[in-house]
């Protein structure tokens, strides 16, 4: 081997391996030669992709107390200032803390007072599409920020153009762009984060201190206008006036302050998420069509046609919650989950994991395993049905994730998308949008390659 070539490997490992472009197909792909679990080594940071749902079981289950830590990125935690968000926080005591007010506000039984709020919410959507359906992504986009910001904040935004929401969703998406993996030069050589702003190539460093301004207004500014709405005696109940009012002890600084960041961090966790997966489920349902048929039909006998789909019918519609599974398979918006990290060395199935090692779970690879669901790219929400119209007991949702750090919001989130489903379904027909001659225009699966993916659609 040439000394160039072997230096490079030994240096900088398989960095010229990494895909740029839907990594998680690849990786999916390199699985079928190379098994369940790989290793990729990048500036002697070792990085273990897990392509099948029975490793993830065995190791981030399992053995959750490995694998529940989250590795460090210096460009996000150290620069941006993200270092608040508990789904990025290094597992331990500050970690529990956040996550025990998350579970607290999130649970099931809270959950289940949003949906007033939500349902309010999906009926604006209704009303938007109706009146202007060409806008239709940012009527979506308005939905799933509108039931976040009012049940966190007691905030109800504008349709457009709002202060709250712009802030947030510029300082997610930098968060987005910056976390992918394989996205930032700094994450995978650290000691780069010492430069100079002014030395070429750290132009990093400039996007990073701009973020860093997006960051702590997106933190600070909606919590502040929730704390003067309560001197005033003007705040709505919310999240964190719940938070505020009702702990179970007298607040310090410390416990306003992580509440605050509990707060920021379910705007961050939640909203791009959602957007997502209703883009996901409005691709479908052009692409197939069939479906949308089949839903319509159920709901008409179900439910008929004078008065719209509520939380209460939800049992008693399987084939829309069959849909809801399918959208949250086929597309999954966190491909590759969120990269978790070892406390401790490891050994599984003769494979040594060493402490540090940075774990991504394939979700992709997961929902599209031949060996459990049938031609994975056919978007068939009948996979989940039995020859009696029911509902199958399977519904493995990897796409909130696994073990310790599994998403808190999935009750929220999954009911959101579930209602927007079945109230879209019931209201409307959706179609392609037509070219000059009448007929339908293609559509391209053009999704973003960041943490989050979202598509582009046009109708």
């Amino acid at each position: 081997m040439p000394r160039c070539t072997l230096t490079f490997q030994l240096v900088y490992g398989n960095l010229s391996d990494i895909p740029t472009i839907k990594p998680w197909v690849t990786y999916a792909e390199w699985g079928k030669t190379y098994g369940d679990i790989m290793h990729l080594r990048i500036f002697g940071q070792h990085t273990v992709i897990l392509n099948s749902i029975g490793v993830v079981r065995d190791l981030i289950e399992r053995r959750s107390h490995i694998y529940s830590d989250r590795p460090d990125v210096p460009m996000v935690n150290c620069k941006m200032e993200w270092d608040f968000n508990g789904g990025l926080m290094p597992y331990g005591p500050l970690w529990k803390v956040h996550r025990r007010l998350f579970d607290r506000a999130f649970k099931p039984s809270a959950s289940v007072n949003y949906r007033p709020i939500q349902t309010r919410k999906i009926n604006d959507l209704l009303h938007g599409l109706l009146t202007s359906p060409m806008a239709l992504k940012d009527h979506y986009r308005t939905v799933a920020a509108a039931i976040i910001m009012s049940t966190v904040y007691g905030y109800d935004i504008t349709p457009k153009g709002d202060y709250f929401v712009s802030l947030a969703e510029d300082a997610v998406s930098k968060l987005s762009e910056s976390i992918f993996p394989g996205a930032n030069v700094v994450n995978a050589i650290p000691f780069l984060r010492f430069l100079p702003v002014w030395f070429p190539g750290a132009g990093f460093k400039r996007f990073a201190n701009e973020t860093k301004k997006l960051t702590r207004q997106m933190r600070d500014v909606p919590f502040e206008f929730v704390k003067k709405g309560m001197v005033d005696g003007t705040a709505s109940e919310c999240i964190v006036t719940e938070l505020l009012t009702k702990f179970d002890k007298p607040l310090s600084d410390e416990d306003v302050r992580v509440i605050k960041e509990v707060a920021a961090t379910s705007y961050a966790a939640g909203a791009d998420t959602t957007v997502s997966a209703i883009g996901t489920f409005f691709y479908a349902m052009t692409m197939f069509p069939e479906v949308q048929i089949k839903a319509r039909q159920e709901i008409d006998a179900i439910i008929g046609s004078d008065r719209l789909v509520t939380y209460e019918d939800q049992v008693s519609l399987p084939y829309i919650e069959a849909i809801y599974r399918e959208v949250m398979r086929w597309r999954p918006a966190l491909p590759l989950g969120v990269a978790r990290c070892t406390l401790e060395e490891d050994i599984y199935n003769g494979y040594y994991i060493p402490k540090g090692a940075t774990v991504l779970m394939n979700l992709w690879a997961m929902s599209h395993d031949p060996r459990k669901y049938k031609d994975p790219e056919l978007f068939n929400p009948d996979r989940y049905i039995d020859s009696n119209g029911n509902l199958l007991p399977d519904d493995d949702m990897y796409a909130y994730g696994f073990g310790r750090r599994i998403c808190s919001g999935k009750y929220m989130a999954s009911s959101t998308v579930w209602l927007v489903i079945a109230s879209v379904l019931s209201t409307f027909k959706i179609e392609r949008k037509k070219d000059k001659f009448g007929k339908d225009i293609p559509l391209d699966d053009q999704y973003t390659d960041t943490l989050v993916r979202s598509i582009h659609l046009s109708f």
